[in-house]
Formats: C-alpha cells, sequence, structure tokens
C-alpha cells in the first residue's frame, strides 16, 4: 500500500525547503525506485519501466539534478530530471508521487530551462508519457508532434513537446 497524504496538504504549495543539486553516483538507486514506484506507470504503463535503471553511468553521462526535500533524516529526493544536450531533450522527469502537486516538477522544469540557457540551447525536445502530457503543458511546453508506438517496450503513441528556452 502507498503512503498517501491528505488532499489539502497534497495540493498545497512546497512547505519545506526544496534543494536542487547536481545527482551523484550514490542517487542511482533512488533514482531508479522514483522510476519504477512511479504511479504513473501502474497498469497498462507498468512494462515500460519494469526493468528501467537509472545508473551510475547515466548520471555521469548527462546533466542530471535531484531535488531533495528537508525531512527527519536530513534531506530525501523527492524528484528529479535528466538534460541531454545533444541532440536537445529533457529525458527524464519524475517526482515522488507523495511529493506531487507541490510545485516540485515546475521548480525542476524551471531548473532545467536554466541549465539548457547556460548550454546554449534555445530548445529542450520532450517525448511525453501520456498521464504527463497536461503538467507540460501547465510549464509552457508547445505541443509539436506525436511520437508513434515502439513495441515491444512503448506500444502506446506519445506526445511530443517543445521548451523554448529564450536567451537572458
Amino acid at each position: 500500500m502507498r503512503n498517501t497524504l491528505p488532499m489539502s496538504s497534497r495540493t498545497s504549495p512546497i512547505s519545506q525547503p526544496i534543494t536542487i543539486r547536481r545527482a551523484v553516483a550514490r542517487d542511482a538507486k533512488r533514482l531508479t525506485r522514483l522510476v519504477r514506484g512511479s504511479g504513473a506507470y501502474e497498469g497498462k504503463y507498468a512494462a515500460a519501466v519494469a526493468g528501467y535503471r537509472v545508473g551510475p553511468d547515466y548520471i555521469e553521462a548527462h546533466r542530471a539534478f535531484v531535488a531533495v526535500g528537508a525531512d527527519e533524516h536530513g534531506g530525501r529526493v523527492i524528484g528529479f530530471y535528466s538534460l541531454v544536450l545533444a541532440p536537445p531533450e529533457l529525458d527524464l522527469l519524475f517526482v515522488a508521487d507523495e511529493a506531487q502537486g507541490r510545485g516540485i516538477g515546475r521548480l525542476l522544469v524551471a531548473h532545467m530551462q536554466s541549465e539548457a540557457r547556460a548550454a546554449g540551447l534555445d530548445r529542450v525536445k520532450v517525448v511525453s508519457h501520456l498521464p504527463a502530457e497536461d503538467f507540460y503543458h501547465r510549464v509552457g511546453a508547445v505541443r509539436t508532434g506525436t511520437a508513434l508506438a515502439n513495441p515491444p517496450a512503448v506500444p502506446w503513441d506519445r506526445p511530443t513537446f517543445e521548451f523554448r528556452i529564450p536567451s537572458e
């Protein structure tokens, strides 16, 4: 059974300090658990992440960042993203189920846009998971098309988006 917060807490803004830092190799298992444990990948979507692994090699190869929330244990990874520079793509973005609805995803997207700008990118592509489509609309991504199914790993079409990164 999943631990859940009352709805009033789930939809409230961030109430604890959130720190975003570069992911390190020791985060790999936590990030893998976030991906595999995501409620957005239950049921018919479960097969897409069943064997998925975020390894230390992946973290080293890409710009991966984690959102850490303060708690009684001194901090816990509650979300992360990975920015691939060539070609520019937001490869992964996950927020722990119990932390969703508090602005953490929006905070991660803003951080990603800042990193993309610093890297000289003007656009970042996203191939969205179907349940995340509304989120990407809300954080300013523009729908650009559809990524066709790629069975057996992903047997459904997915919306594609683009973040346009204005220069400062």
